[in-house]
């Protein structure tokens, strides 16, 4: 007997075994019991969440000698034929191969013939959005008012293409990615039944994989089974389909919890040298913060997370290490990694960036995290991980009270600020380049108390009245603030000297550049 794979194995043959569409099946149950069938259905979803297959069971559901019927008796030689893909009353076409008016013309005379031995004759026209403008037009008048025992059911991944006059004479269902849990149970029960040595942790890497298409997650069990003699390990998914593993993703971030930038790039460099895709670790780690952000909102609900649930734990675990704001600035950080990359062609560049300005940025814990399974101490730092934390409404709101926070300035000289002050606007350009730009333009001239006075040129008005401005004179204070380690308030006036027009001197955003890449500027004669 021929082998016969996954997919179509265990292929759903009733409602009940259709996985994550409850809402689908429901109405198509209602629709059964009530009689109120529509001439024209439009399944719209993902590839492999179960379109064609809810249609030929729809199908068979009507077709049934018992039907229509919410439970086809799955014996009836109508329903034995439906699911061998042979019956001559319900007839499936490939939208993609046969788009052209001609073929809807010869649909268009077939309909008038009543069904063979069915009830119903059921045209299942999958990526129906391929057909073209002319066999649409062809197709409307018969779809409005098909002969009463036919049936439309059409499909497609891409609903925005199917034209609003054939949306409008359809009933749209729309099929959902399939959650992770589900599939990862569905899975299960396929390796019980096929008797199979596979853990947890394949069929979570499987699932992972397949995102939320069932199909696509069993044909990689298939090529699992295929690959490993008896038993399917973690190691084989990695070698097969080369995703990167969790744990390496639990690894890299408590590295940067412990401010450990050598023994990040080594997990980096190991996963590259592994002949693993930077990109699609990038993404698992931009996922990873994903799920941080999930984990510290909900505080762990596992419902939310739709995770096993001792990842699940870990990512609790580490998100008490973060402050949300820390997630967001690590999550945007990470994803310019990904702009970056486009505008480089490289992306191994921009990714060490991002991973030593994190795990540089970020402030060691009292307690470093040890290996995993990871155990924070609560009160671990809530430094910025990227250094782009946002200002919000109540930093603005505790600084107009003023004086709470004020420290005096012992110990500190003009000159320390000078010396620390182009530092100064090169981490304000991590943060908001506007104002570190509108800053560089200053001098500080003063320090009189708590009170340190930044001098601009008199045709400079615009920087000083935007740095006047709430938000971002709390962004430079509190920049000023981190460096010199003393609270201190600024004051923006107007020299009686204009500035040159060429000053010859870099911006902090190209400053940061060239000392990232130890690199100069040439000045062209």
């Amino acid at each position: 007997m021929p082998y016969i794979v996954f997919a179509l194995k265990w292929r759903p043959n009733n409602f009940d075994e259709i996985v994550g569409q409850e809402h689908v099946t429901t109405t198509l149950k209602n629709a059964i019991l009530k009689g109120r069938l529509a001439n024209a259905y439009l399944f719209s979803g993902p590839r492999g969440v179960g379109k064609t297959s809810t249609a030929r069971i729809f199908a068979k559901s009507l077709n049934c000698k018992n039907g229509p019927s919410v439970e086809p008796c799955q014996s009836c030689h109508s329903c034995i034929e439906i699911t061998q893909a042979r019956s001559l009353d319900v007839i499936e076409i490939d939208g993609a191969s046969n788009r052209g008016i001609d073929e809807v013309r010869v649909l268009r005379e077939n309909v008038k013939f009543a069904p063979v031995s069915g009830k119903f004759k059921v045209y299942i026209i999958d990526e129906v959005h391929m057909l073209t403008t002319e066999a649409f037009n062809a197709l409307l008048k018969t779809l409005e008012e098909p002969p009463a025992f036919v049936k439309f059911i059409f499909a497609t991944t891409q609903p925005h293409k199917v034209p609003p006059t054939i949306l409008s004479r359809c009933q749209h269902l729309g099929f959902r990615r399939i959650p992770l849990m589900k599939i990862i149970e569905q899975l299960g029960k396929i390796v019980s039944k096929e008797k199979l040595n596979i853990g947890e942790d394949v069929l979570f890497a499987v699932a992972k994989a397949s995102d939320g298409s069932l199909r696509d997650a069993e044909a990689l069990l298939d090529q699992l089974v295929s690959f490993s003699k008896d038993k399917v390990s973690a190691q084989d998914v990695i070698s097969v389909l080369g995703i990167v593993q969790q744990e390496v993703l639990f690894d890299i971030t408590d590295r940067i919890i412990n401010k450990d930038s050598k023994g990040a790039l080594e997990v980096l460099n190991n996963i590259i040298d592994a002949g693993k895709d930077a990109g699609l670790f990038l993404t698992n780690l931009i996922e990873h913060f994903r799920n941080l952000m999930v984990a510290k909102v909900s505080h762990g609900d596992i419902s939310l997370m739709d995770l096993p649930e001792d990842i699940c734990r870990g990512l609790s675990e580490q998100t008490q290490a973060f402050s949300l704001e820390e997630i967001f600035s690590s999550f945007n950080l990470l994803v310019s990694a990904q702009e970056m990359a486009k505008r480089l062609h490289s992306l191994r560049i921009p990714l060490e960036i991002s991973i030593i300005r994190l795990a540089h940025n970020k402030i060691k814990p009292d307690n470093p995290l040890p290996a995993r399974p990871p155990k924070l101490n609560k009160e671990s730092s809530k430094e910025n991980a990227s250094g782009e934390k946002p200002v919000s409404e109540e930093d603005i709101k505790e600084d107009d009270r003023g004086g709470d926070k004020e420290e005096a300035a012992s110990g500190l000289s003009l000159d320390d600020i000078k010396e620390r002050w182009q530092d100064i606007v090169g981490n304000l350009s991590k943060i908001k380049m506007s104002v570190a730009t509108y800053l560089n333009e200053g001098n500080p001239v003063s320090l009189e108390a708590n009170t340190l006075t930044v001098s601009f040129p008199k045709n400079y008005s615009l920087h000083k009245e935007s740095l006047e401005g709430k938000e971002n004179k709390l962004i430079v204070e509190k920049a000023v603030a981190e460096a010199l380690k003393v609270n201190l308030r600024l004051s923006f006036v107007l020299s009686a000297e204009e500035a040159p027009k060429d000053r010859g001197e870099a911006s902090p955003l190209l400053k940061s550049i060239l000392d990232t890449f130890n690199a100069r500027t040439i000045k062209r004669e």
